[in-house]
């Protein structure tokens, strides 16, 4: 690299010529002077032109610059200028050993991490050196040396995990391979991210490396970016943004529905210096209870989505008090303590000056999840029946006791209650307040801190029973309950033995008190299933995994190592406990990758003893061809303006004006730049036989070229991860210019309206089909047949085909019989299907054998492979995916299983131009043995 640019020469110590352009300006200085015209007649020769010495006169400044700016060129292109240089490792004969970063925080430069480690193989590939993947994500996993296609099919198959991964479990590991080993050469391709221990890790690390060569890889991509802490407050949703660089950064977080449909969308920006913005959305609350997914537009990971369930919804509670002094003296009333308690969580609607049931009879109209009862008593049976329907539907009803509630006879409540009250303190009772003891494991309450300061001077007691015990949430000291529960049908009844306000405890002024109440609005609107109580039910609730998040923030379905979690469960995500949704589709629980308190910093490094390296988005490229066009540029513009300086051209021009004209015409045409071929036919000839590779034509249009050469590559990544065969990466080619004797097969995808290939394409195609080579046409048109037997043939694409194939060689055609060898070659398959189902695969018809014995044979095939197959299911558009690993079209009718079907129909298509009738010999085996018996 030359003063940060990404810069590299090929032979630095040429860079030394520039030294001589001092010494070049002083011998371009002088040009011989400008001739003079003179008109005299013959005889005056001899007279009047004397001999004299003439001095040459000084070069211009600017020609002389000019000169030495073209030698300066040619120096720079002697030294072998690279853009974009391969940072690879030192020539060597030690294994290589890969350690990749592959977390979350990996996953929006996923690409730049995987072309830096394929660079990395293929280095160690030409110096037939051993690799050894390690993903650090995995400390269980064994680290071998393999072959460096092997490494390379490995690295392939590597995603990036969507949970924070911890680095210093692959230490032990690391440190038993490198033990066994001895010598190695270490590159860690590191996303930059500490999300903890990354000290303990770098310093672990520079034990482990001794004097072995070292090289990290950071920067040169882009970082990784978070969502965490979102909080759906009384005014608007926010929702925190992290990063690890500094600078002015700004970006957009965009909310959606639980359909995927976009809700709205908040603006954030990063001050220079902080790691840590906010964004939020001014939403109403109906709206902002729709949100189901935050996620940062362009960032691709599991950390930039933020998952939101019900937890996050902000909830309507109804609070209704039976008390005469709420009106008297509000800042004492208990409507006060509950309404300052709720509104950090919750939209307190408070009920109207009038009797409590219709303030009552108005929440359940408003359909309201929660309603909190202070101090009411005697309900008529209409407000009792409909809150008992209220209740099974899923509602969450908490009352407060008070003397009104103490002197009722009321059923809803989750415990039968003593009339009257219980005093303690009291000047004519001898027992003394109590302090609040404890919470029980089982209840909602469970995990939040006792305190020590508030005391109960009057309670209502229950009458004790069998079940009490299961219904207790939590308790005094001496064992009476302050708080019960049960379920109801969907719902929750919750009683506290005290008042809302100040008169009966000090709970209500403690922080334990908006604790407990935010937990009872948490369970408003998915609450659990019938039962006695609370109590039995909470020990052994889990939920399964719904549907989980990959690295790169998408959700698909729960791996095979995802487990049930316990329905409580608010901590990050884990490798057990992968982000995503957890429990029934109605009333999931989301897991997110971070947890609220979780942040991120910049992974320091600057201890370890290393080569610095950073990804590179860009592929080399060589500039000595530009150089040396630019010098020769100014060359030629040097002779352009000796000649205008010395009047020579002008007399050439006067003396050869036609000849002239047609040399300077020639000198510009030779100075443009001219379109040229990337590769020449020798670089061509070179990559097509390196290795076997497969073909597609390229059909000029660059949707369906991009398209296909995706469906190409990832054919080729399937041969590799099911086959024995490791093909090398597929080549497009244009049949009128390139030699296709090279591939074994090659994909034509029919473009409707395109123009019919020039005669020589024709017949460089007639030629291949010849010559044992296959071609596969496919029109990509099967949805688009219209009903009826011959509607295949009347498509766009299929009118197209007919006229490539009118000039062509094309021997009879029938659709592939079950019997063919095509259908056996490596899979056993029934049909052909692609992106469609309903297209017919064609080849070559083969002669039937009359006789029944023939007639019974496993497999049919002739003396070679069917030089053309025909289809219109789009096999490369369902082979096609992106470089995350997902796939890039729809599939039509969508079958579960369609695309596999498609990947084992390209393998079966590749094996069968390669092997021949090889299988068809094969599956007839048994027959030839039993013939042979006989």
């Amino acid at each position: 690299m030359i003063a940060g640019l990404p810069l590299s020469f090929a032979e630095p110590m040429l860079l030394l010529g520039l030294l001589s352009l001092p010494a070049l300006w002083w011998l371009l200085r002088v040009m011989p002077p400008r001739p003079r015209r003179i008109e005299f007649p013959p005889t005056r020769l001899l007279f009047d032109i004397q001999p004299r010495e003439e001095t040459p006169s000084r070069t211009p400044w600017w020609l002389t610059l000019l000169r030495l700016l073209a030698a300066a060129l040619v120096i720079f292109a002697a030294a072998g200028p690279i853009w974009n240089p391969q940072t690879g490792l030192a020539s060597s004969k030690a294994p290589l050993v890969i350690l990749l970063d592959d977390g979350w925080s990996s996953a929006s430069s996923w690409d730049a991490r995987i072309r830096a480690a394929d660079e990395l193989i293929a280095s160690a590939d030409n110096d037939r050196r051993g690799v050894a993947l390690v993903p650090l994500s995995e400390p269980a996993r064994d680290i071998t040396l393999m072959p460096a296609g092997t490494a390379r099919v490995a690295l392939r198959q590597l995603a990036p995990k969507p949970y924070s991964i911890d680095r210093v479990d692959t230490l032990p590991v690391i440190d038993r391979f490198l033990k066994a080993t001895g010598d190695a050469e270490i590159a860690w391709l590191s996303d930059g991210v500490d999300t903890g221990r990354g000290t303990e890790f770098t310093e672990g690390l520079g034990k482990l490396v001794e004097n072995r060569t070292l090289t990290i890889y950071e920067g040169g991509a882009p970082s990784a970016q978070a969502l965490v802490a979102a909080e759906n407050a009384a005014a608007k949703m926010t929702v925190k943004v992290l990063r690890t660089e500094t600078g002015i950064t700004s970006g957009t977080v965009r909310a959606l529905d639980a359909k995927g449909s976009p809700i709205g969308e908040a603006r954030y920006t990063f001050a220079p210096q902080d790691r840590e913005t906010e964004a939020s959305f001014d939403l109403p609350v109906e709206l902002r209870n729709d949100i189901a997914r935050l996620e940062i537009s362009g960032e691709r990971s599991a950390g930039a989505v933020q998952l939101l369930d019900k937890r996050w919804r902000r909830r309507a509670v109804g609070v209704v008090s039976g008390a005469t002094n709420d009106t008297a003296q509000p800042l004492l009333a208990s409507t006060f303590y509950l309404s300052r308690a709720l509104s950090p969580f919750a939209d307190v609607r408070l009920g109207d000056r009038g009797a409590p049931q219709q303030a009552i009879a108005q929440f359940l109209d408003q359909r309201l999840p929660m309603i909190v009862m202070a101090d009411v008593g005697t309900l008529s049976p209409d407000i009792r029946e409909r809150l008992n329907a209220w209740i099974d539907q899923g509602g969450v009803l908490v009352r407060f006791a008070g003397p009104r509630l103490a002197q009722a006879d009321d059923d809803l409540v989750p415990v039968k209650l003593r009339r009257g009250g219980r005093v303690l303190g009291g000047s004519l009772t001898w027992e003394k307040p109590q302090h609040l003891a404890s919470f029980t494991a089982e209840g909602p309450f469970a995990g939040v801190p006792v305190p020590k300061d508030v005391t109960v001077s009057r309670q209502v007691l229950a009458e004790p029973d069998a079940v009490l015990a299961t219904k207790s949430w939590a308790s005094l000291e001496d064992g009476t309950p302050l708080v019960t529960g049960e379920h109801r049908g969907k719902g929750v009844v919750s009683l506290f033995h005290v008042g809302a306000d100040s008169r009966w405890s000090d709970l209500p002024m403690s922080g334990t008190f908006v604790e407990m109440l935010r937990r009872l609005v948490d369970m408003s609107g998915y609450t659990s299933t019938p039962g006695a109580g609370v109590a039995g039910e909470a020990k052994a609730e889990t939920v399964a995994p719904l549907r989980t998040l990959d690295g790169f923030g998408a959700f698909g379905p729960p791996p095979s190592t995802a487990k049930p979690m316990p329905a409580d469960y608010r901590d990050r995500a884990t490798p057990d406990h992968p982000p995503g949704l957890y429990g029934p589709a109605d009333a999931p629980i989301a897991v997110n990758t971070l947890a609220t308190a979780d942040r991120i910093a910049p992974l320091d490094t600057s201890a370890l003893r290393a080569r610095r390296a950073s990804y590179t988005n860009a592929e080399p490229r060589d500039l000595r061809g530009i150089l040396l066009s630019s010098a020769l540029g100014l060359f030629l513009l040097d002779a352009i303006v000796v000649a205008m300086l010395g009047a020579g051209l002008a007399a050439l021009w006067r003396r050869r004006a036609a000849p002239a004209a047609l040399a300077l015409a020639f000198l510009l045409a030779s100075m443009a730049p001219s379109a040229t071929r990337a590769e020449n036919s020798d670089d061509f000839a070179m990559k097509a036989v390196s290795q076997t590779r497969l073909a597609y034509v390229v059909t000029g249009n660059a949707d369906v070229d991009s398209i296909v050469k995706a469906g190409m590559s990832g054919l080729t990544l399937f041969l590799a991860q099911r086959t024995a065969l490791e093909a090398g990466d597929p080549v497009g080619v244009d049949p009128a210019r390139d030699e296709l004797a090279f591939f074994p097969l090659i994909y034509w995808p029919i473009v409707p309206g395109a123009p019919k290939p020039p005669q020589d394409a024709i017949n460089k195609i007639d030629a291949y089909m010849k010559q044992g080579g296959t071609v596969l046409f496919d029109t990509r048109d099967a949805v688009e047949a219209p009903p009826g037997d011959n509607g295949g043939s009347q498509t766009p694409g299929m009118q197209a085909l007919r006229e490539i194939l009118s000039s062509l060689d094309v021997p009879e055609l029938e659709p592939v019989p079950r019997e063919h060898v095509l259908t056996k070659t490596f899979y056993l398959l029934r049909d052909f299907p692609g992106r469609f189902t309903s297209g017919q695969t064609w080849v070559e018809t083969l002669p039937r054998e009359d006789d029944d014995e023939a007639a019974q044979r496993p497999a049919r095939g002739g003396d070679g492979v069917s030089p053309i197959i025909i289809t219109s299911n789009d096999l490369a558009g369902a082979w096609a995916i992106r470089p995350d690993g997902q796939a890039m079209l729809p599939l039509t009718p969508g079958e579960p299983r369609q695309r596999e079907f498609a990947f084992r129909a390209g393998v079966n298509i590749v094996m069968y131009t390669l092997t021949g009738n090889y299988k068809a010999d094969q599956v007839h085996a048994p027959a030839l043995i039993e013939r042979l018996g006989q």
